[in-house]
């Protein structure tokens, strides 16, 4: 009953927010954003509790305004995915502009597969979907979302445009064959992990459980690397899906150190994003609820 009432009312949110057009829509989106930061007091003190971690040298004036922004950034990201069903290859390009799509097509070239490296930042929901509206559908790694109704919702809005689903707690044999085939799967892996799926690597300094199968992928394939955010820009007024170009694996000939090393490197480069748009990232996120053996855990143990 709670899983029908819950996607009842997601619904509904989404029926009326996706009916306004976009200027009243991103409102609307951002509204809503911000009464969940106000209500919502466990969020507040993970993301602040994540920004002490990754930003000591800030202010706690300036990691709330982060903090906002982030909200912000989540509400504005909500108007769009509302949005999704009205957006066609002739007016998409009114929410997404390409940035370094040479670097993909260069890697797409190769036929060894594309794995896009990226995170939750911008409008990650929408990396996949404008690409596919554009005609280069792909893969999308998720895990099952717990609310069955809100989980088949999800799909089928990633999925409008000729994207597929693969499961992340699923058997890895689906991701080699698209890497095999020559294929495009999308990878965000800014999320906490245990321990054998992850290793601890450094993310802004501080030991993080971060998922390791994507190097492990990359190197059995040698299947392209290409980082992929998707920010806001607030000149364009519009989101910028950017293609790095593809990132060079570490490769000593000892299959467990690469994974880890090319783990690590995966981290640096989200990080990096990060810090260049700290209000767009997912700080309400248990980053660092893993830790290694006999350490201390790093959030409250009640109301965290």
């Amino acid at each position: 009953m709670r899983q029908r009432l819950e996607y009842a009312l997601a619904w509904i949110l989404i029926k009326l927010i996706g009916s306004l057009p976009r200027p009243l829509a991103r409102a609307a989106g951002i509204s809503l954003a911000y009464m969940v930061y106000l209500l919502h007091v466990r969020l507040r003190r993970v993301g602040m509790r994540n920004l002490a971690l990754a930003f000591p040298e800030k202010s706690k004036r300036e990691r709330k305004r982060i903090l906002r922004g982030e909200f912000r950034s989540l509400g504005r990201q909500l108007a769009e995915v509302t949005l999704f069903p009205k957006y066609t290859l002739e007016n998409v390009t009114q929410a997404v502009a390409y940035d370094g799509f040479e670097n993909y097509e260069r890697a797409f070239a190769r036929g060894k597969g594309v794995l896009f490296l990226t995170g939750h930042l911008g409008g990650w929901e929408l990396s996949a979907f404008a690409h596919s509206l554009q005609g280069h559908p792909l893969h999308v790694l998720m895990r099952p979302l717990d609310n069955v109704y809100l989980d088949n919702l999800t799909r089928r809005y990633r999925t409008m445009h000729g994207n597929r689903t693969l499961d992340k707690d699923g058997s890895p044999r689906a991701l080699l064959a698209a890497m095999n085939a020559g294929e495009v799967v999308g990878i965000l892996m800014d999320t906490n992990m245990t321990p054998p799926q992850g290793v601890f690597v450094d993310f802004f300094g501080v030991p993080a459980c971060t998922a390791v199968g994507l190097a492990k992928v990359a190197l059995r394939t040698d299947a392209a690397v290409v980082p992929t955010f998707t920010i806001w820009d607030p000149v364009l007024r519009k989101y910028r899906l950017r293609f790095d170009p593809t990132v060079e694996l570490v490769r000593t000939g000892n299959d467990d150190a690469d994974a880890v090393a090319n783990t690590a490197r995966f981290n640096k480069i989200i990080e990096d994003y990060v810090r260049r748009y700290p209000d767009q990232w997912l700080w309400v996120h248990r980053r660092w609820k893993t830790r290694p053996e006999g350490e201390k855990g790093l959030y409250y143990r009640r109301g965290s």
